[in-house]
C-alpha cells in the first residue's frame, strides 16, 4: 500500500506551536545530530521564509524552506532541505514544490541553493546547476547551485 504524502506550506506567521516545533526538531536531528555539526539553525530567516513539508501518516518524511531575496542569499533561495526517508522520492517532491512556491509568492526566476557537494547530483536532477567552486560552510563542503526559469 502506497501512501501519498501530504503537502504542507506556510509562512513563519501561520505555523502553529507544534509544527514549529516538530519543523525545528527534524532540522536539528538531521543537520546537527545526524552529521554531526554544531551551527546555529534558527538563523533568522525562517520569520521571512515560506515552510513546506510532506507527511506520511502525520510523520514528517521532507520539508525545506524558501527565503525571500535579500535574506539568507542574495537571490530568492531554498534551504533546509531534508528527507527523513530516503530513497522515496520525497526530496525530489519537496523540492519541486519550493520551486514552484517560489515562483508563486515570490516571483522566482532565479533560485540559489547552497547545497552540500555531495547532493550536487540530487539538486541537477531538479534542474540546478553548479555555479561556484567547493567552499566549507559549516565543516562541510558545499557548491553554490543557481536554478534559472526557462
Amino acid at each position: 500500500m502506497n501512501i501519498e504524502p501530504v503537502l504542507h506550506k506556510k509562512l513563519f506567521r501561520e505555523l502553529t506551536t507544534d509544527e514549529l516545533y516538530e519543523l525545528l526538531r527534524v532540522r536539528s536531528e538531521v543537520f546537527v545530530v545526524e552529521q554531526n555539526c554544531v551551527y546555529q539553525d534558527m538563523d533568522g530567516d525562517d520569520q521571512k521564509s515560506i515552510h513546506l513539508w510532506l507527511t506520511v501518516a502525520d510523520k514528517i518524511v521532507a520539508l525545506a524552506r524558501v527565503c525571500p531575496a535579500g535574506t539568507h542569499m542574495k537571490e530568492i533561495s531554498i534551504g533546509r532541505v531534508i528527507t527523513t526517508e530516503r530513497g522515496k522520492g520525497y526530496g525530489k517532491q519537496i523540492m519541486l514544490h519550493a520551486i514552484d512556491a517560489a515562483i508563486e509568492h515570490f516571483g522566482a526566476t532565479i533560485i540559489d541553493i547552497e547545497a552540500q557537494e555531495y547532493a550536487r547530483g540530487f539538486y541537477e536532477g531538479v534542474g540546478f546547476k553548479q555555479s561556484s567552486g567547493i567552499f566549507m560552510l559549516d565543516g562541510i563542503p558545499h557548491i553554490k547551485m543557481t536554478w534559472t526559469k526557462e
